[in-house]
């Protein structure tokens, strides 16, 4: 799979649809602010578990891809799991 990296909403939903076992649930909303932007992602409950993963490490890593990627662009980001 190639990623095209046009923006952090894409790269979230990226990696939530890899994870899950119905993508078709994923969704992903980007809300945009003066300083930070909130990239909110929602899946099904059944798949809730393999975002956050243990101990939230799964969520932490794909925060800290998220981080990187904002960096990049010189921006900030901050990616919340919406139940």
């Amino acid at each position: 799979m190639a990623y095209d990296p046009s923006s952090l909403k894409d790269l979230v939903e990226f990696m939530a649809k890899a994870l899950v076992d119905d993508p078709g649930q994923v969704e992903v909303n980007e809300v945009v602010g003066e300083q930070t932007t909130v990239v909110e992602l929602s899946v099904s409950k059944e798949d809730l578990g393999k975002v956050i993963g243990k101990q939230g490490r799964t969520a932490k890593s794909m925060r800290t891809i998220l981080n990187a990627a904002s960096t990049k662009l010189q921006k900030r980001s901050v990616l919340e799991i919406v139940e």
